[in-house]
């Protein structure tokens, strides 16, 4: 499951949505992504996203899709969010669960590394000096390379 939106999330109840009702599952991993009051050495006071609707969401999907055809997992969920955001808000949520761990823990690396390489969403940074476009970091492209066939 993939969602997009602007409004906050609530990773315990999240977890409880996606897991309610399936007794399979052995463990359940998350990952939260908060935004950062600093960028290398700027201070951060607002970081907006933006996206390309029905594109993201199509992106997302795919991503999500091939976590579950490399591992074996019985639930997955994605939500990203855009718009203006604050230090301190959450950003991303990934969960991941299945009957073993190893699963779930990889899964939620993968689906996290391609996150941050293919899913099109674009970062502006607001601090006391002005704007700045966030840039692609290579350590983003190495760690994703590493699921690459």
């Amino acid at each position: 499951m993939i969602r997009v939106q602007q409004e906050d999330f609530d990773v315990g109840a999240e977890i409880k949505a996606l897991t309610k009702g399936n007794p399979s599952i052995g463990g359940v991993v998350s990952f939260i992504g908060l935004v950062r009051d600093i960028a290398g050495d700027r201070s951060i006071d607002t970081m907006t996203l933006e996206h390309y609707p029905g594109m993201t969401e199509k992106m997302l999907a795919r991503i999500e899709e091939e976590a579950q055809e490399r591992w074996n997992l019985d639930a997955s969920l994605i939500i990203h969010r855009y718009g203006p955001l604050n230090p301190g808000d959450q950003i991303v949520l990934t969960i991941t669960a299945s009957a073993h761990r190893q699963d779930a823990f990889e899964a939620n690396e993968f689906l996290m590394d391609w996150l941050k390489t293919k899913a099109p969403f674009w970062k502006r940074e607001a601090g006391a000096d002005g704007d700045n476009w966030v840039e692609a970091k290579d350590s983003d492209d190495v760690a994703a390379a590493r699921w690459s066939p």
